[in-house]
């Protein structure tokens, strides 16, 4: 049995328990308050979330901006978050509520834009998911699995723009970490579908990757298929590139994909901007860091700092330092510059191509740009003033550094002068008599196959440098400059420390103080080297020509000697059985025309008497020797008794088989004095001239191929029944070739000369010969024979 409870115990049990279910109730009060709360926050984010969506469709955003825009408008209205974001979304309830329904209606009306709305939600909640991501990695993989996964890609890098404009991989999904290793960095320069998006400054589409010709990550595993870089950015500057590819050839997208990719992009700018990539990064140098480097520089420097309007967009550039060094080109003081807007200072900047396009490209890509020269113009009273300067600009975290070297009248010849000098290839020296100190410029340094760091040499070693032979020279250069004090000049072969030998031309004057006293020794020296090959070559070749001049005029020397060995100028006129024959042979004037034109008029064994001209193709020995050939071969042939026609057969082969490819016209006259009939063929030749009384004619043609043409040919023949009084004459074409007409022109003015009577035979072939008005300076054969 238990023993009675005592009435004190009793009461402080019940006052134990009343304090229990007080603490009870207090705890189930603050979870349901904590769950309020929680619902409380839950709705808030939600309807942050919807605001934001309302500031992407309204001011054409990303979702990054329009968080950021929000936060601004919050501090600037004095309103939390939450409040401003209700405003935002009771306006847009009132003000689109019946065009949202009428959209979502358009939406819902086909399969086809059921489907494209879907991919809209996708890539919704692709951005959603990449907000709470941790870092750029888990915003690639959340990319490629909600948003782009659905659209057929199977490849994400983000790729991170360092301040030198290199590349590095902050984020990959689809590949492997071999793959993402070996391309966890892209030097500057190396030409990928990334850096072209980078320096462009633009989304680029690549149907397909094997076309582009470009190296990229992943081009192993999908060699064929698309790719599309989109630079990602955010105030103006690109902070990195989001590359995509696909399997598969691509096709043209719809605008709304386009899009969506690059609000995408958009959304990697924003990771970038708030995650610092993978391996190690360089801190941003601090702004007064970069003032301090722009006041210690020699040059006139500014320091540039973006402008964005209320939606993050870049609009221009402030200056916010310009160093003791800048001279504004208007002529404002400093102060009135700095801290102005860049398109402000200088409006004409903006001009195409200008300075504010360079350096809104650097702050972009951060790829540095130097020019030696730019025209920068300026507007003093409306009036445009131009100025030349050298302008570099570089990216130093968020600012630019913009470097400005007017170019004066003093600069611009002293850069002239150093053009021509590199041009001429002239290095300049001076050699200070006082202190000995020589002075070389660079191009001097270049001459001599020296580094600019490297000692220069002075004159008096000039010869541990020159080849031996020319130790003469240089010598006497030396003592006419360093003793005699006079200018001089010589040229010698320089050794080289890299072995080669160079000519040189060097020049030297001294220099006298006001008391006479030599103060120094200036001058140049002259690389001659392909002048000196190129005298060279012309002596050689003037040799050469001379030599070649003396052998080709021993050569017609011989020519003309054998030729009028065989043929002299004039012969005595001939008689025999009632023919009279008279001959003429005028050479060529110059006599490296010297030619192989023949005659030839002798009474054979037979009683018969051959008459013959013939005229050999070409000039010169070969011509004249295949002249001689052939005509005593025919002379040969006629003793056999043959007729004209068999005698050009055989002569033809003579031509073709025992002569070094020599070809000529030919006729081939036997006259019998019996009959007083002439027989007569021709190997392509004119024909005879027949003058019987007043009337001048040629002779019926006949067949017959000049000779050596080919191995086998035939020739016809004709025949002429001679009259007392006729004159037959046979001749070669040095009688009436003309360059200016025709040869059928000249033949008829022939026929007029011939038919005019003449005393004796002998006189009417020195008519032909002055009548006739050849102008191609050939020699010429002429025979004229006359029946008594």
């Amino acid at each position: 049995m238990q023993p009675a409870q005592q009435p004190g115990a009793a009461h402080a049990e019940a006052s134990a328990d009343d304090a229990n279910v007080g603490r009870l109730a207090a705890t189930i009060e603050r979870l349901r308050k904590e769950i309020q709360d929680a619902h409380l926050a839950a709705d808030g984010r939600a309807l942050i979330e919807l605001a934001k969506g309302v500031l992407v469709e309204r001011l054409r955003c990303g979702p990054a901006q329009a968080g950021r825009q929000l936060t601004t408008l919050a501090e600037q209205a004095g309103m939390s978050q939450l409040e401003l974001a209700s405003v935002i979304i009771d306006q847009a309830a009132q003000d689109r509520i019946s065009e949202t329904a009428g959209e979502f209606l358009r939406l819902a009306a086909t399969d086809h834009d059921r489907a494209r709305h879907s991919v809209s939600l996708r890539l919704r909640a692709a951005e959603s998911g990449a907000l709470g991501a941790s870092d750029t990695q888990a915003v690639a993989e959340s990319l490629l699995e909600h948003a782009l996964a659905p659209l057929g890609a199977t490849t994400v890098a983000v790729w991170a723009a360092g301040p030198d404009a290199s590349l590095s991989l902050a984020g990959y999904a689809g590949l492997s970490a071999e793959e993402a290793m070996r391309w966890r960095y892209v030097p500057p320069g190396v030409a990928t579908p990334a850096r072209q998006a980078l320096s462009e400054r633009r989304t680029v589409w690549f149907p397909a990757l094997r076309e582009a010709g470009l190296p990229t990550i992943g081009h192993r595993q999908a060699a064929e298929g698309g790719r599309v870089t989109v630079p990602a950015g955010t105030g103006g500057r690109i902070l990195g590139v989001l590359e995509i590819g696909w399997p598969h050839d691509l096709e043209p997208q719809p605008p709304q994909i386009e899009r969506q990719i690059e609000a995408l992009a958009d959304l990697c700018a924003h990771t970038l901007d708030t995650f610092a990539p993978d391996g190690p990064a360089s801190p941003d140098p601090a702004f007064s860091e970069l003032v301090d480097l722009a006041d210690g520089l020699h040059d006139p420097a500014l320091v540039l700092c973006p402008h964005l309007d209320s939606g993050g967009r870049l609009t221009d550039f402030r200056i916010v330092h310009a160093n003791s060094r800048f001279a504004d080109p208007a002529g404002r003081p400093r102060h009135r510059v700095t801290g102005a807007l860049l398109l402000e200072a200088y409006p004409l900047a903006a001009e195409n191509g200008g300075l504010f396009a360079r350096v809104e490209h650097v702050h972009a890509t951060g790829e540095p740009f130097r020019t030696d020269r730019m025209t920068l113009d300026t507007l003093v009273d409306q009036v445009r003033l131009s100025t030349e300067a050298g302008v570099s600009a570089t990216r130093h975290g968020d600012c630019v550094l913009l470097i400005w070297r007017p170019q004066d009248e003093r600069a611009r010849l002293a850069g002239i002068l150093q053009h021509a000098q590199r041009l001429g290839r002239i290095g300049g020296f001076e050699e200070n008599a006082l202190t000995g100190r020589v002075t070389w410029n660079d191009q001097l340094f270049a001459l001599y196959g020296l580094s600019p760091g490297d000692e220069p040499i002075p004159l008096e070693r000039l010869r541990e440098h020159a080849h031996p032979d020319d130790e003469t020279g240089i010598g006497r250069f030396l003592r006419t400059v360093l003793h005699h004090r006079r200018s001089a000049s010589t040229a010698f072969r320089l050794q080289r420390p890299d072995g080669i030998a160079r000519h040189i031309r060097v020049v030297a004057e001294p220099v006298f103080g006001a008391d006479d006293r030599l103060l120094a020794v200036r001058g140049a020296y002259q690389d001659i080297s392909s002048q000196h090959w190129t005298e060279v070559a012309l002596a050689a070749t003037r040799d050469q020509l001379a030599h070649s001049e003396q052998q080709t005029a021993e050569r017609n020397r011989l020519a003309l000697q054998l030729q009028r060995a065989i043929m002299p100028p004039t012969h005595d006129t001939t008689d025999a059985f009632g023919l009279r024959i008279a001959v003429r042979y005028r050479p060529a004037e110059e006599e490296h025309l010297i030619g192989g034109d023949w005659y030839d008029a002798v009474v054979l064994p037979s009683k018969q008497v051959l008459l013959s001209v013939g005229d050999v193709a070409g000039h010169g020995i070969q011509a004249a020797t295949g002249m001689v050939v052939l005509r005593n071969a025919l002379r040969g042939l006629a003793a056999t008794g043959a007729g004209p026609g068999q005698l050009l057969t055989w002569l033809n082969l003579v031509a073709h088989h025992l002569t070094d490819s020599v070809t000529a016209t030919a006729i081939c006259g036997l006259y019998d004095p019996r009959t007083k009939v002439l027989r007569w063929a021709r190997a392509g030749h004119l024909p005879p001239l027949l003058v019987r009384g007043t009337n001048a004619a040629e002779l019926p043609m006949v067949q017959g191929l000049l000779l050596g043409a080919v191995s086998e040919a035939a020739y016809e023949e004709g025949q002429l029944q001679l009259e007392a009084g006729d004159t037959l004459m046979m001749y070669t074409d040095g009688l009436i070739e003309r360059r200016d007409r025709a040869l059928q022109h000249a033949q008829n003015h022939l026929l007029v000369i011939a038919g005019q009577p003449a005393q004796t035979l002998d006189l009417r072939l020195d008519h032909l010969l002055t009548h006739c008005n050849s102008d191609t300076d050939d020699d010429t054969c002429l025979i004229g024979v006359e029946l008594q």
